[in-house]
């Protein structure tokens, strides 16, 4: 095995389905419905919502490290999520339609090295990363577009 890419446990959102929106805007989240595909992201099974399902849009803290790089963004979460998916030596759905940035981070926190890889590109370019850069432990995908966390890749 090279890497493995590690969904979110959807489990610390699954009570924010039941709440209303004035309470979920307290906690600085949203609920919204997939209206296209892809477009939707969730960040637990690593699919794209179809249309009409409902997700959470919440802020995640994704690199939780007391160095420059600590960083958080909006990510979401389907509600038919019922466990984190892993992928082994294979890529997400969510990989093979995005541009992807992928980021990587040593044992300490701190960025080492960082590539863009095209849609279609990020089984080569993971596997180059951790190849090529034995420093690196763990890899974070962003959506280069808007930015955002998409998975956490760590070397096997």
């Amino acid at each position: 095995m090279v890497y493995r890419v590690e969904g979110l446990d959807p489990a610390p959102w699954r009570p924010f389905f039941g709440l209303s929106d004035a309470e979920l805007g307290e906690r600085r989240a949203r609920r919204v419905v997939a209206d296209l595909r892809p477009g939707f992201p969730c960040r637990a099974t690593l699919e794209d919502a179809q249309p009409g399902e409902l997700l959470i849009l919440v802020n995640r803290l994704s690199h939780d490290v007391e160095t420059p790089f600590r960083s958080a963004y909006a990510i979401y979460i389907r509600e038919l999520a019922s466990a984190a998916a892993c992928y082994v030596d294979a890529v997400p759905p969510v990989f093979e339609t995005r541009t992807l940035s992928l980021r990587g981070f040593d044992d300490d926190g701190m960025l080492r090295a960082a590539v863009l890889a095209a849609p279609g590109d990020a089984d080569a370019a993971i596997r180059d990363f951790f190849r090529e850069r034995r420093e690196v432990a763990t890899i974070h995908a962003h959506n280069a577009a808007a930015g955002c966390f998409s998975a956490r890749i760590v070397r096997d």
